[in-house]
């Protein structure tokens, strides 16, 4: 039988493939969620969908059989074929969500309930939550304990707050940091969990525990087959709370649960709401604690949030996120603004004779993925150069020499961000002490302080940038500093920002940049001449702008071996000095 039929990979990107997915999910009372690979069973010969499945990373998705063909095997079929491309993708367990009246169907292949609701379940094979509870297990403290469960997205003076609270009505109180895979957050689960280690340390109650794609995660909160949001809502957060009760809170041996008081998220709410009824059904106790607040612009009080904080990162209001976020959270702040801005010039596509997501540009040795490590093996680096006082040169230099080395060693050598590293390096140095010292960021304040540092760094040698500043009597990246990136702050930025509502604003920055840059990495790889004619060209293409024109000249760069490396670097500067002052 099975013979007459054969399971295709379905690329649901189209338009035209994700309509018949999605209706054939419809049919079977489902709805298509956010997937990364789906398959369908068809009848040999026939367009008709008999059964479907997706995955999103090694959760089982979006899994449906048409009524007619229920008693025939091909559930077991499909999800046999979905584990298999977890496997090769890495994956060494495979979970799912699907309907209570399926249960059956995948205990029989192995798979372990671990949390259920009315309209659905969660199993997984193998059951790995044993692992975490082990872990957990661990941890556990003889005594009266507590949990709280947060993202920390970053930390707040008020998750200090609701931790001190809490710990002060417990002998031990467990907080255990969101994790999440994707880890969509703007800081990640590292350094979020580092924010709140280094932020509790004088509580010696406290213990901060991993976490887990347990709680509070895109694991636990499905929203794929089930048609009504505020159903989907209940039903995620019963998932989750039913974990919680039979898995985390026990291995703990915890009995209370602390939380915030939630007045402007809806989903927050609710979940407080029947945390309440469900936990108290199971013997636990919920302690919802009135949020820290503070004095807003309108003179009212409004409660602490990380997304407020957010909000004013956003805003460029630097000075404001500083006055909310706890002290230790002030470092990673800065070192997600000059990692984002890195990504955002790479991103930039195209762009002429430079890496991006669409080829490597001039470049035989670096790709869009090296790139993307680099940044991501800096980002930690950018933490540590926010230092406490005035800032020692000795301690700048060692921290970008063990950058370097971190990025050599992850790109095999090969030099991706070195210039960027300085020039981004220097800048996170200036404004953090500009800020931390309570004085307003502005671009005056921001430019003298990177010309004050950069006068006590004494310049490079032996490099190739050194040689080119002496055989061309050009400034390079230590006189750009020194000079407190004088063009950049009276020409560059006052362009970028110019063309805030514009599609193309980073390539015609780019652009402005390459037509004003003496590029020490043009002079060093064709010489003068050819430095001046990529400035001429800049020129003349930001006159007539056009992203064709932007892909023949980067047509023309890869032939003459022609790489603006040290204008990306401005441009990446440009960016996150955009981000820093209003």
């Amino acid at each position: 039988m099975y013979n007459e039929y054969e399971i295709r990979t379905v690329p649901i990107s189209l338009n035209h493939c994700r309509r018949d997915v999605s209706e054939f999910l419809h049919s079977n009372g489902l709805r298509l969620d956010d997937v990364d690979y789906y398959a369908c069973i068809y009848q040999l010969g026939d367009d008709t969908i008999v059964a479907g499945g997706g995955l999103k990373r090694n959760t089982i998705k979006c899994i449906a059989v048409d009524n007619h063909y229920r008693d025939q095997g091909f559930m077991a079929r499909l999800v046999s074929h979905l584990i298999s491309q977890a496997n090769q993708q890495g994956y060494n367990s495979t979970r799912v969500f699907t309907k209570p009246e399926n249960r059956q169907v995948f205990e029989s292949m192995g798979f372990t309930l671990i949390a259920q609701a009315p309209e659905a379940i969660l199993l997984e094979n193998p059951h790995e939550l044993r692992t975490y509870c082990q872990y957990l297990s661990r941890q556990r403290r003889m005594g009266r304990s507590g949990i709280i469960v947060m993202n920390a997205n970053p930390f707040t003076k008020g998750h200090r707050y609701l931790i001190e609270k809490a710990a002060s009505m417990v002998e031990w109180l467990h907080v255990i940091i969101v994790y999440d895979h994707a880890d969509k957050h703007t800081f990640t689960y590292e350094e979020r969990k580092d924010m709140v280690e280094e932020g509790t340390k004088d509580l010696s109650n406290v213990f901060v525990i991993e976490g887990s794609e347990y709680q509070v995660s895109q694991t636990t909160f499905p929203t794929y087959f089930l048609k009504e949001t505020s159903s989907a809502t209940d039903t995620q957060i019963t998932l989750d709370l039913d974990i919680f009760t039979h898995f985390i809170a026990p291995h703990l041996g915890a009995t209370t649960r602390f939380v915030g008081t939630e007045t402007n998220d809806n989903v927050t709410s609710r979940y407080n709401h029947l945390m309440k009824q469900f936990l108290d059904k199971r013997g636990y106790e919920v302690v919802e604690i009135p949020r820290l607040t503070t004095t807003a612009d309108n003179h009212q009080e409004q409660p602490i949030s990380a997304s407020t904080v957010r909000s004013f990162i956003k805003e460029k209001k630097l000075n404001k996120a500083f006055r909310l976020a706890h002290k230790v959270s002030w470092k990673y702040i800065m070192a997600a603004l000059a990692s984002k801005a890195l990504k955002e010039e790479l991103n930039t596509s195209p762009k002429p004779g430079l890496v991006d997501i669409l080829d490597n540009g001039a470049h035989q040795d670096m790709d869009y993925q090296l790139m993307s490590h680099s940044i991501d093996t800096l980002r930690p680096f950018f933490a540590r150069l926010c230092i406490e006082g005035e800032p020692q040169i000795e301690e700048i230099i060692d921290i970008g020499k063990q950058a370097e080395a971190a990025m050599m060693k992850v790109t095999n050598g090969v030099n991706t961000h070195r210039g960027a590293f300085f020039s981004l390096g220097i800048t996170t140095v200036a404004a953090y002490n500009i800020l931390a010292t309570n004085t307003p960021l502005t671009t005056n304040n921001l430019s003298n302080k990177i010309s004050q540092l950069a006068r006590k760094i004494p310049p490079a040698t032996n490099t190739h940038g050194a040689t080119v500043r002496k055989t061309f009597n050009i400034k390079g990246a230590h006189q750009n500093a020194i000079d407190g990136y004088d063009t950049l702050f009276n020409e560059w930025l006052p362009f970028y920002r110019t063309l805030n509502d514009d599609t193309y604003r980073n390539h015609k920055t780019l652009l402005k940049i390459m037509s004003t840059l003496d590029d020490s990495n043009i002079y060093h790889r064709k010489g003068a001449h050819e430095a001046a004619m990529v400035r001429h060209e800049a020129q003349t293409l930001l006159d007539n702008f056009s992203t064709e024109g932007m892909d023949r000249l980067n047509q023309q760069y890869i032939v003459r071996n022609i790489s603006p490396g040290g204008s990306a670097d401005m441009l990446a500067l440009t960016i996150f000095i955009d981000s820093l002052c209003e």
